[in-house]
């Protein structure tokens, strides 16, 4: 659903790979773009610097902004240490409530703030798909306080949670808010989590991975792009939204296509233990890799959005064709 007219967006946390993703699609359609980020860069969109915890001139771009599209946060891509934990969660609670604060003093505030979520909130599953509606939350071990969590599952967990609590809690009359529980977005950008897949399977080390039997929920980057166009033009829809295919589907069903349209037959698996070991010195978790995320995009679907690549052969096909053709 293409949106009526130009609108001003502002992207706060916008300088990673999603952030990026969604600047370009909205800027060459015909937006007004504004990225707050701590490292200003050159772009054909605006950048501004804002830290995502103290007020400062970056407010002025939110003032008359249609949108606001929060994506801050410390990156999970590291080793869970109590440095990165602490990083991690309060990065994403302190941006959050700062937004929150800022939006309701505004006189003429967005009408409508998107804030980044994950798919990792669900529990995790083999059984039962979660959607917006029966999905249940939970990890293996309750914890108190997440940045003491030993158990990265948990943590994770408890972060998603407090993170839309503090997003839902939040006081914004005039604004409509929706919260993004994404799943993995497969861009074929350099370091992304899908061309670190690609150079596994490059070198025959792309099999199945711990049992195989745990489900990959994913997302094609240009149904992302659009998916968040559509939640913008679709002012009836607010809270809780899945963005994700609506087909996930076993690892090693989505390795065996991954391997296909790389034109690799053959692969290695990596037990558990195997994939432990490569995290630990790769400084980073096996959660992305191991725990089985099951999740159905019912909002989406109930709402009329069509998805272009719905299923993981078809999109690995195109996502591998573009990391062959990157610059």
């Amino acid at each position: 659903m293409p949106l009526a007219h130009p609108l001003r967006i502002v992207i706060p946390g916008g300088s990673g790979h999603i952030g990026r993703l969604l600047a370009a699609h909205f800027q060459q359609r015909g937006h007004h773009v504004t990225v707050l980020t701590r490292s200003p860069f050159a772009a054909t969109w605006q950048t501004v610097f804002w830290d995502g915890e103290h007020e400062g001139q970056w407010i002025d771009r939110l003032e008359h902004a249609d949108v606001c599209i929060n994506l801050a946060g410390h990156s999970v891509n590291c080793r869970y240490t109590p440095e990165n934990r602490d990083s991690i969660y309060r990065s994403r609670i302190d941006s959050t409530e700062l937004l929150a604060r800022v939006i309701s003093t505004l006189a003429d505030p967005p009408k409508v703030w998107l804030n980044a979520s994950t798919a990792t909130i669900y529990r995790h599953s083999y059984d039962q798909p979660m959607d917006e509606y029966i999905g249940e939350f939970g990890g293996r071990h309750a914890v108190s306080d997440p940045r003491s969590a030993r158990d990265p599952w948990s943590f994770s967990i408890r972060v998603a949670t407090d993170w839309e609590a503090a997003f839902v809690s939040s006081f914004t009359p005039h604004t409509r808010k929706v919260a993004l529980r994404s799943a993995v977005v497969m861009t074929p950008n350099a370091g992304s989590p899908l061309s670190i897949l690609i150079n596994l399977v490059r070198f025959s080390l792309g099999g199945t991975q711990g049992n195989g039997r745990q489900f990959v929920s994913w997302i094609h980057p240009l149904d992302f792009a659009r998916a968040v166009e559509f939640l913008i033009a679709r002012d009836d829809l607010q809270g809780p939204v899945n963005l994700s295919s609506p087909h996930p589907l076993p690892n090693r069903d989505f390795m065996a296509a991954l391997r296909d349209a790389c034109g690799m037959p053959n692969g290695i698996p990596a037990p558990a233990p195997l994939l432990e070991l490569a995290a630990f010195f790769h400084r980073t978790e096996t959660e992305l890799l191991l725990k089985s995320r099951r999740v159905i995009p019912a909002r989406l679907l109930e709402s009329g959005f069509d998805f272009e690549f719905p299923t993981w052969p078809q999109a690995a096909e195109d996502l591998v064709q573009q990391w062959r053709n990157r610059p």
